[in-house]
């Protein structure tokens, strides 16, 4: 054990060294002027701990390379509660060392033994022996980074030219004063490019053809879709007709003595499978969208489409070049072939997304409609419920007051799934079950959170203006539409599209109170798309792309509401 705790000491000194460094060459870069003492002491102590932490970690590897030292110590709650305690007794028995006034030094040596008294206090229930044996002191993990000199001392290198880096230009943008200015759109920048890097990747993806889903060389951010030509199977003609009042797409599997034939649905993908009787009157040819490939006939490389799939893999093209072989239909294995490709979006899995939703769905319209119903409902309920509520508590005096509105503070605290089961017996027993009632209806009961923001809100607006509308003779209700909902549109703003947000995008209340799917909001449907097409993830971004936009349209025109809103609320509704 005590190999395993010098190793610990050593780690503990490499890091603190190399804290000290860093900690100098601040100092060095911003040109603080503490004088040239202090830093070379930084520097100095922290050169001393990186070599005694280096010879207890062992901080050379066999090979003779760097070896970056890592460490952690596993003990009972007891351990860290009494190890944390001594690093307190410590610090505050430094502290009141350092402290001048004799107040400060006697709190901060009351704090020290009480510290100490909780240090006791753990370490006997640490070291004491149950009836299954004695408690392991502790156990220490060890391990690092192994590295070769030159590139532990580039890392080094690279970390000191970029702290050296940042409190040189802190410095000198701090003396101009545009500081705040670069931090915050440095900040701005940044966080742009982490957020953006995976909506970025689910717009390209939505675009993507399967092959380009996966590659050996990394996520392919430019898109490209294969070449496709027209093209009229005579043999095997593609014919276009309706069924169930939809638009369908198939081939003839086979003709019926009365001179019906049996068509076979290839799109909508919903009825993919399907067949259906019709009348050859009835329907209409038309054009396949062929692939292009390229490939070689001996020397010669021709490129032509496909016109025929063969069961065991081979593929027939029609030669589209060169001219001289033009019309020509070989045969080909799909080694020998090439797909022609440039760059594109395939525009096509927006559709195709569409056309797998059921048939009752109306592509989607369906879903559309109900999440529209819930969005319209739970903004409403929450702004007019919320609005009356903060109004009573923010200028009316009635008995018991603070004590209703602590308690309505207190439901915050309450998690969500306390609430599931006794709000799922309520509307059980209402009869609500499988309805959109239970997703809109408690937006009419208000919200602990907007209750408290709106009220903070209406608290500031000054009593004069409602002095002066109850002179005029405004009734409480006048004074709350005419007078205090104007002036709090900021707050109204940023709850309404809150609300709208949440709304849009619940999914576990429709998961538990809906069971029909044509009740389904867009969310709830979202996800049975992703559990029957998770294997094709272009349709499936493409699906989700779509129930993101109205969000994004949304968020694009009223950004200038939500931060509005969240920044007043943060300064009292000023």
């Amino acid at each position: 054990m005590t190999a395993e705790l010098i190793y610990v000491l050593g780690t503990a000194l490499s890091w603190v060294g190399l804290g000290f460094l860093i900690s100098a060459i601040v100092h060095l870069s911003a040109k603080q002027h503490l004088g040239f003492t202090p830093v070379a002491i930084r520097a100095g102590v922290g050169a001393a701990f990186l070599v005694v932490g280096g010879l207890f970690s062992h901080s050379i590897s066999k090979d003779g390379g760097a070896f970056l030292p890592l460490t952690w110590v596993v003990m009972p709650f007891a351990g860290w509660v009494c190890t944390v305690s001594a690093v307190m007794v410590g610090t505050r028995s430094v502290q009141s060392i350092t402290a001048t006034a004799p107040e400060i030094k006697k709190a901060r040596l009351t704090a020290a033994g009480i510290w100490a008294a909780v240090a006791a206090l753990f370490a006997f229930l640490w070291f004491q022996k149950p009836d299954t044996g004695p408690y392991e002191p502790l156990k220490v993990l060890k391990g690092g980074i192994p590295m070769s000199w030159p590139i532990a001392l580039g890392l080094l290198a690279l970390v000191i030219a970029a702290v050296s880096a940042m409190a040189w230009s802190g410095t000198r943008l701090k003396s101009s004063g545009k500081s705040r200015a670069v931090v915050i759109q440095g900040m701005l920048i940044l966080g742009t490019v982490i957020f953006g890097v995976p909506f970025l990747w689910l717009l390209i993806t939505s675009f993507k053809e399967d092959r380009d889903m996966v590659s050996a060389n990394g996520i392919i951010w430019v898109p490209r879709v294969q070449e496709t030509v027209p093209y009229l199977n005579k043999e095997d003609p593609m014919y276009e007709g309706s069924f169930e009042g939809r638009t369908v797409r198939g081939t003839v599997i086979s003709k019926e003595p009365d001179g019906r034939v049996q068509i076979q649905v290839d799109r909508p993908k919903s009825l993919l499978g399907l067949s259906y009787f019709a009348r050859m009157n009835e329907l209409k040819v038309v054009p396949r969208d062929a692939p292009v490939w390229t490939g070689k006939i001996g020397d010669v490389a021709v490129k032509g489409f496909v016109v025929r799939e063969i069961e065991d893999g081979r593929k027939q093209l029609e030669i589209l070049e060169p001219a001289s072989m033009k019309g020509k239909v070989e045969t080909f294995l799909p080694a020998n072939l090439e797909p022609v490709r440039h760059i594109g979006l395939r525009t096509q899995n927006y559709s195709e997304a569409l056309d797998y939703l059921p048939a009752e769905t109306n592509n989607g319209l369906v879903y559309l409609k109900n999440t529209l119903v819930l969005v319209f409902f739970c903004v409403v309920g929450t702004l007019l419920s919320s609005s009356v509520v903060a109004y009573a508590f923010a200028r009316m005096n009635f008995p018991g007051k603070r004590v209703l509105f602590n308690i309505l503070l207190g439901t915050m605290m309450l998690p969500g799934a306390v609430t599931l089961l006794p709000k799922f017996l309520i509307f059980r027993s209402l009869g609500w079950i499988d309805s959109l009632y239970p997703l809109w209806v408690p937006a009419f009961f208000g919200s602990a959170f907007n209750i408290f923001l709106l009220r903070q809100f209406f608290m500031n607006v000054p009593n004069e203006l409602e002095d002066a509308a109850k002179v005029d003779g405004c009734a409480p209700p006048k004074i709350f539409w005419s007078v205090m909902l104007p002036l709090v549109k900021p707050a109204l703003a940023a709850i309404s599209i809150f609300a709208f947000i949440g709304a849009w995008n619940n999914f576990i209340d429709p998961l538990i109170y809906v069971s029909t799917p044509e009740k389904m909001p867009v969310s709830y449907a979202l996800q049975l798309f992703n559990g029957a097409k998770s294997g094709e993830p272009g349709l499936l971004m493409a699906a989700a792309t779509l129930t993101i936009v109205p969000v994004l349209i949304l968020f694009f025109f009223t950004q200038r509401y939500i931060v509005e809103g969240v920044s007043l609320s943060g300064l009292g509704g000023r």
